[in-house]
């Protein structure tokens, strides 16, 4: 495998010429005086660092050695453990933290690039740093301030890390079915108890402590997912004067064996009467967990686009190095029997297709990350809530389109390595294998494509969909002619997506399976229109630049390659959608 190079200057490029995100700092409240242009490049520049020298080159050893699990306890692989020191001590696990309580206080926007870099050197460690971040933002949200004081700082800082134990074996979307039980104590604690599975970072050796977040029902609680409370449990009891006691009663019952990300533990968490803490009220425990949730699914968006970028550097080196064949042309390396296989026009077309998705991936979830930081630091009503409302639509389309599109990218750099491809030597089948899991996990891209379609688009009477199409439509009509290349097919992709969603509004009133029936190829069609908007945004910024730097010029062949080759995808996607949901139910469950 390549060694990874973080792609400063192109997320330079998306953050400063783009969407010139020093303007907005500059006037939002929280932030004007923590970050400006100068601060943003150093952060992402020392990232860089550390992602690509200390932690990229454990990706594939740690991937061999894998976690180990025994007598309730999990052992984390062979330099993680330093790895992650480093990594805390940099402060980089509260980049996006409240100083409030240590953390650097990073808008949305720039830790997404620093995820985007971990996640890209390895999947595994970012998980745990990930993990931590989530647990922080239910804690600072609606947690005690006695709670936050005593737990936010250590986790900021990387002492100790989190994890959210959400999933039973009986209940996995459906946390309604949830069955762990936590009993109130006299003295203002409970007692939890009960079996969670599939818990990232549930167990390790990286830090003295896990402060576990627990999804449970009280006693009196009512049925259904109205009656889950959230509770804090550490695994080491803390006492008052913040030392460290005694281990709770939890456990980690095994590790799961898994196709990747093998250097995470996916543990089976045990609570047998471990003492926690509650969580904001009795029964509010969908809504603290749902506060971390739109972070999170983005976090786990960008790990497909990681997984893409890495994929790409290793293809683009494989391809520039490896001898085959003759260009469809004629030689073009006369000194040698053949020539380098990004001559051909398929090789290219694979690179193109990486390149064109992960670059437009980076602007998507920068753009989507930058209305979460609109959301939480304006303080203009209108404007916030506006944000929100994006945020709202947006988050399934980030995780679902950004994960969908980092297996294809992670394929076809495979498929450019051929045979050495599926072979471990070169890394590559481990992207594939590492990239599986995030269309699965924080709600399989099924359930995303379900919640655009029924609860974003048809729950709202296509309110939030007119609001981002609007934005699009606005920018189109205020570009100038110049634009007209990218304008032109943005309008006629929005007009395509116009009509899709009028179909399914129209369909939904008389046939709820229609939803479902249309939403994986809704979402797509959407993403793909909403890559497009991102294209046509950074052509624009180009347009600025030096016409003969190579980046721009490389930045906008690519777009004109996402426009002629990839934006039509939408045209048999929207006729898929639209043939209905009856053909899925001709069968009936016997027959398959």
């Amino acid at each position: 495998m390549s060694d990874y190079k973080a792609p400063l200057r192109d997320m330079r490029f998306v953050l400063n010429e783009v969407f010139q995100v020093s303007r907005l700092w500059a006037q939002l409240p929280g932030l004007a005086d923590v970050i400006d242009e100068e601060t943003a490049a150093a952060i992402l520049e020392e990232a860089g660092k550390i992602s690509g020298e200390v932690i990229a080159p454990l990706n594939r050893a740690t991937d061999e050695q894998g976690c180990t699990w025994s007598n309730g306890s999990v052992t984390a692989p062979d330099g993680f453990a330093q790895a992650y020191q480093a990594f805390a001590g940099g402060g980089w696990v509260g980049v996006g933290g409240d100083p409030q309580y240590g953390g650097m206080g990073m808008p949305k926007a720039i830790s997404a690039q620093v995820e985007e870099m971990v996640n890209s050197a390895s999947l595994s460690f970012g998980l745990y740093p990930m993990l931590t971040a989530g647990a922080c933002l239910s804690i600072k949200a609606h947690a005690s301030e006695e709670l936050k004081q005593r737990y936010l700082p250590n986790m900021y800082a990387g002492i100790w890390t989190g994890s959210m134990c959400l999933t039973e074996a009986h209940a996995g979307t459906d946390l309604g079915l949830i069955r762990t039980r936590a009993e109130p104590q006299a003295d203002g604690s409970y007692k939890v108890s009960g079996s969670k599975i599939f818990i990232t970072g549930g167990d390790h050796d990286l830090t003295e402590n896990i402060i576990h977040l627990v999804l449970a029902r009280l006693p009196d609680a009512p049925a259904g997912p109205k009656g889950i409370s959230l509770f804090l449990v550490p695994k080491v009891l803390v006492n008052a004067d913040g030392s460290l006691g005694e281990h709770n009663a939890l456990s980690c019952g095994s590790i799961e064996h898994k196709m990747g990300i093998k250097a995470s533990a996916t543990c089976v968490m045990n609570f047998d009467g471990a003492t926690g803490w509650i969580v904001d009220a009795p029964n509010k425990g969908l809504a603290a967990m749902f506060t971390m949730m739109n972070y999170e699914r983005l976090g786990v968006g960008i790990q497909g686009l990681a997984q893409g970028e890495r994929s790409y550097q290793n293809a683009v080196a494989y391809a520039r190095d490896r001898l085959q064949s003759r260009a469809p042309t004629g030689a073009q390396n006369k000194d040698h029997s053949a020539d380098p296989i990004i001559v051909h026009p398929d090789v290219r077309r694979m690179l193109l297709t990486m390149k064109a998705l992960n670059e437009g991936g980076r602007a998507f979830s920068s753009y989507v990350a930058l209305q979460l930081d609109i959301a939480k630091y304006s303080e203009d009503d209108i404007t916030r809530t506006r944000a929100q409302e994006l945020v709202s639509l947006l988050t399934p389309v980030a995780k679902a389109f950004l994960t969908d599109m980092g297996l294809e990218t992670t394929l076809h750099g495979q498929m450019i390595f051929g045979g050495h491809g599926y072979i471990r030597e070169w890394g590559q089948e481990q992207l594939v294998r590492d990239v599986r899991i995030t269309q699965i996990y924080e709600g399989t891209n099924g359930i995303q494509s379900l919640d655009l379609a029924g609860r974003k688009i048809v729950g709202s009477g296509g309110a939030l969909y007119r609001l981002f199409a609007s934005e699009i439509r606005n920018f189109t009509a205020s570009a100038c002619a110049d634009l007209d290349e990218f304008t032109k097919p943005l309008n006629a992709a929005v007009d395509t997506l116009d009509e899709l969603t009028a179909w399914l509004l129209d369909r939904a009133q008389n046939n709820p399976n229609e939803i479902g029936a249309a939403s994986v190829e809704y979402l797509h069609v959407f993403g793909y229109t909403a890559y497009a908007y991102m294209w046509a945004r950074m052509a624009k910024a180009v347009m600025s630049g030096d016409a003969e730097d190579d980046f721009y010029t490389s930045k906008l062949a690519t777009a004109r390659f996402y426009f002629a080759r990839l934006l039509p995808r939408i045209h048999s996607l929207s006729a898929s959608a639209k043939a209905g949901s009856d053909c899925l139910y001709e069968l009936q469950a016997d027959q398959f």
